[in-house]
């Protein structure tokens, strides 16, 4: 019987032959590496360009190997003389925990008549009154669907010339069947909780309701075009803030021939976020979100932004993030150990904002802390790199690069204490929406685009501002249909502090 890797089941047999190929793969590795040394000699390259090149493609080969045969990861193992004072990580099991929000049912349990006699003498129980063995258990009270028949009272004048009806509750929709409180209730299964309609339909129909996806975009689109005012005045709000962190992430446009070019844009403060869907991550679509915001933002390396802050008259400003320096470094250690050095110092600098961290918080102090300590660090990492020896292709030399071609954007925290060292607020900020992504796929049409980009403003909103997203949706979309104003989740949780 003739051997299949691609559908060998024994495990011993795959082992062996993983084991085969990665024997070839060094002996083809080393070959190359050789041939490549005869070319290079032949050709007449000088010894250093020789070294450096040959350098450069045992890496390429290692990180293939790598590829194949390992994993890589973001994060950094604990330098041993770290180990002593690393924190013993909590304990986790089914221990007692605290539960300060889940409202409290009492149940009594008495004895049934039969045990209510002593088995030594024979004679009969009393109650010990106020005597109680307590004990705690959380329990799940089902979610149940109603029909409610609203009965709007009729009332008349004996005279015969005036009748009048009670009010019923508000509708999202005259004449709709579905209350408010079910389309907030489909809106945050799927946008907060990332349940796609298809899958809440089957959820409902085992708890009683039948209904079909349909129904259900028709309630969360009819609820969005009642909150649309919010969301426009959400971004109108983060446009006046100081200084802000952008970031895009794809949202497929799912059947459209241009469905990969869709992204989600996000402008992030640390209250509050507003997203915006559109096609491509050209200038276009950047001058769109930005529009003719005047600030500090903090961005990746996208040229796009540079693009928008050249054409905005001076008024923006661009900051560049640490966290996406340090990534480069990081992909790269492991074949060029020398940027261990550049990761240390970069850790250096976080470890100058956690001790800030610790203290009293004011600008005066953290401007301080970052003239004595981070510019130090900063010196010595420009000396650093100034001094590296490395092809500009090779994944050292593009660490090099993007972080030189950025020096002035990653530097401006030294001089302005309002800019932090990294976008990370706005990375956290777009981990709901891709949770979303990974579940829903994308959006089918441009309208559901809109509403997505909608409800996930709203409600990471209220998440940053300890605001439940159901409760504000709700209270939201009862302002708007008394007519008034639909307050932010901000001011909601202002006036709910007040």
């Amino acid at each position: 019987m003739s051997f299949q890797l691609t559908t060998e089941k024994d495990v011993e047999r795959l082992r062996q032959a993983a084991l085969l190929l990665e024997a070839e793969n060094r002996r083809l590795v080393a070959r190359v590496v050789e041939l490549t040394r005869k070319l290079m000699s032949a050709q007449g390259k000088d010894a250093e360009e020789l070294q450096l090149r040959l350098q450069e493609l045992e890496r390429q080969l290692a990180q293939r190997t790598g590829e194949l045969f390992g994993r890589s990861s973001e994060k950094r193992p604990q330098r041993e003389q770290d180990e002593g004072n690393k924190p013993e990580p909590p304990t986790h099991g089914h221990g007692p925990r605290a539960q300060p929000t889940l409202p409290t049912l009492e149940v009594e349990h008495t004895l049934e008549e039969p045990d209510k006699q002593c088995p030594k003498c024979g004679g009969a129980l009393a109650q010990m009154k106020g005597c109680y063995e307590e004990a705690e258990e959380v329990d799940v009270v089902e979610r149940r669907f109603v029909l409610r028949r609203h009965k709007r009272q009729k009332y008349r004048c004996g005279c015969g010339g005036c009748v009048e009806t009670a009010l019923g509750p508000p509708k999202l929709q005259a004449g709709g069947r579905y209350s408010v409180d079910f389309a907030v209730e489909v809106a945050v299964a799927k946008y907060l909780d990332h349940m796609p309609l298809e899958r809440q339909v089957g959820s409902m129909e085992r708890e009683g309701l039948v209904v079909d996806s349909q129904t259900l975009w028709d309630q969360i689109d009819a609820l969005a075009r009642l909150l649309s005012p919010a969301h426009e005045a959400l971004h109108a709000a983060l446009l006046t803030r100081e200084i802000l962190g952008g970031d895009e992430t794809r949202w497929p446009l799912l059947g459209s021939k241009s469905q990969t070019r869709w992204h989600a844009w996000a402008l992030c403060a640390p209250d509050a976020v507003v997203y915006r869907i559109q096609e491509g991550r050209d200038t276009e679509a950047a001058r769109n979100m930005l529009q003719d915001y005047g600030g500090i933002l903090m961005v990746d390396g996208l040229s796009t932004y540079e693009s928008a802050a050249a054409g905005s008259g001076g008024k923006l400003t661009l900051v560049n993030c640490w966290m996406h320096a340090r990534r480069k470094y990081v992909e790269c250690v492991e074949a060029f150990p020398q940027a261990e050095e550049a990761l240390e110092m970069i850790a250096g600098l976080y470890a100058v904002e956690r001790e800030y961290k610790e203290g009293p918080e004011s600008l005066e102090r953290l401007l301080e802390l970052r003239q004595h300590k981070s510019r130090t660090i900063i010196e010595r990492l420009h000396q650093w790199a100034c001094e590296q020896r490395a092809l500009p292709q090779s994944a050292l030399g593009q660490a090099i690069k993007y972080m030189s071609n950025r020096w002035t954007g990653l530097t401006r925290f030294l001089t302005d204490p309002r800019v932090p060292l990294d976008n990370g607020a706005t990375e956290r900020a777009m981990r709901g929406l891709a949770l979303g992504r990974k579940n829903h796929y994308g959006s089918r049409s441009r309208r559901g685009t809109e509403v997505a980009a909608l409800y996930y403003s709203l409600m990471e909103t209220a998440k940053l501002g300890g605001v439940d997203p159901k409760r504000y949706l709700r209270e939201a979309a009862l302002a708007a249909l008394r007519g008034e104003a639909i307050p932010l989740p901000n001011q909601l949780a202002q006036s709910a502090a007040g």
